[in-house]
Parts: structure tokens; sequence; C-alpha cells
């Protein structure tokens, strides 16, 4: 089964229900059978929907101030590691947008459709060789960003393959999205950073294959700091740059 854009941008609609909670959404789409409420289409625990401005389709997803402040400052940490990501905005109080990564050009499949709820890392590379290879240095880079970061949420909803909307060839991995689960979401850490589990299951992927190394980005303060610039929220910027620093040296060993 693929998921196509068009599945998850379900066309924008005067629904009721979007971010508000409303259960007549639902009526809504069985009384307009060529209308489907977007929102509808949506997954996770977090409330969103998809919107359709000036042509473009954004997901909309409610976030507090550190929720918001992690999903916008890892996009941009990510476009400082060369790491392939959907790019997140504020979106005014409690919400942040991100436009669709797909532009309606390719068709995004979950992991969920051919690993079920399996998330274990070898079986998921092992699988993308058959599938895709090209997707494997890709994949290292999410995990390896999922363990600096902390990010909990990395079930196989979360992370997925682009396909061909002619042909349904693979051909990448899909930016990784979703990091609000992540950093200060929760709270700023308190106390020593520790090799919890996120780093152990990393480092034992890289164990398992030292060549893996070479996908690994260099994580340094110059980077951090100007992601943070670009971010432009107020938080404890010293704070979120010693605790990324602290878990990279941990995850390399430094």
């Amino acid at each position: 089964m693929t998921y196509s854009s068009t599945f998850f941008q379900a066309r924008q609609t005067k629904a009721p229900g979007a971010l508000s909670g409303s259960s007549r959404s639902f009526n809504f789409v069985s009384e307009n059978p060529d209308a489907p409420a977007a929102e509808l289409t949506n997954v996770g625990s977090f409330e969103k929907c998809w919107k359709n401005v000036d042509g473009k389709w954004w997901l909309y997803k409610t976030a507090s101030h550190n929720e918001a402040f992690s999903e916008v400052f890892i996009s941009r940490l990510c476009s400082e590691l060369g790491i392939r990501c959907a790019d997140y905005e504020p979106a005014g109080t409690g919400l942040v947008k991100t436009l669709d990564f797909t532009e309606g050009k390719t068709n995004f499949e979950p992991a969920l459709t051919f690993m079920g709820e399996n998330e274990d890392c070898g079986d998921v590379i092992a699988e993308l060789k058959k599938r895709c290879p090209a997707a494997v240095p890709d994949y290292i880079r999410l995990i390896f960003l999922d363990a600096l970061v902390f990010n909990p949420d990395r079930h196989t909803a979360n992370f997925g393959l682009l396909r061909d909307k002619k042909t349904g060839v693979y051909l990448s991995l899909a930016p990784c999205f979703d990091h609000n689960m992540a950093l200060i979401s929760r709270g700023y850490p308190k106390g020593k950073v520790k090799k919890d589990l996120l780093i152990r299951l990393f480092c034992e992927v890289i164990d398992a294959h030292p060549e893996y190394k070479a996908y690994i980005p260099e994580v340094t303060e110059e980077k951090i700091e100007k992601a943070l610039r670009r971010t432009g929220m107020k938080v404890r910027t010293g704070a979120v740059s010693k605790y990324l620093l602290d878990r990279y040296a941990l995850i390399t060993g430094r």
C-alpha cells in the first residue's frame, strides 16, 4: 500500500473541526463526499490539519512554546548539518506549520506499511537495503539526529520513503519530520547528560556497521548557534547548546 500525498492532503474544505476538536467535521464528510476534511486523514496525538494557502499545502499543528521551538530549531539545525528535514515555522500562538515536502510530485509511504510496528534499527536497515539502498545513509542520519536531540517518538509512521508517482519506484528516504517531543519540549534537561537508550541504540548500529560513521555529520557550537539565531525564539540558548554538545560527545565517544 502506498500513501500518496493526495491522501494525506485531501482538498481544503470549510469543514468544521480543524484544530478545534469539533465532531461536526465527521458529519460534514458524510454529507459532502467530494470534499473530504483533511484533518480526518491525519494521525498522531497532537491535533493538526492541512490547509491550502496560496496554492500550497501546509500542515498546521498545535504546540506549546517549547514544543514549537524544538520543532522549528531542529529543522534549522538539520539544515546546518546537511540532514534532509521538513522545514517548520512558527504559525502564531500555539501552532507550528510545515510545507508539504512531497510538493505533490511524489508519494510518501510510511515505514509502517513495510515494517509494521517493528522499529528495530537493524531490521529497518535490512529492509531499506532491499527496497531502496540509497535511503540507508539518510536513515543513519535520521537515527543519529534522534539520538542527538533526544527524540523518543520515531515510530514507523513517523518516517518513510518517497516513491515516483507514475512508476512506484522508490526514490529516497523522506525528509525527517515530527520533533515536537524532542529536546526541551518537556522542559530543560537536569543534571549530567548520560548515555541513555537512544544513544545506546544508535551506538549499537555504529558498532555493528563501522562504515556508517561516514554518514554522521559533525556537530559544532558554531552550527548550533547559527541554527539558534535562525530560529529566533526566546529560550535558554546556552542550555540548549551545551545539552546538544554533551550528547554529541557521548555519541561519538569524544
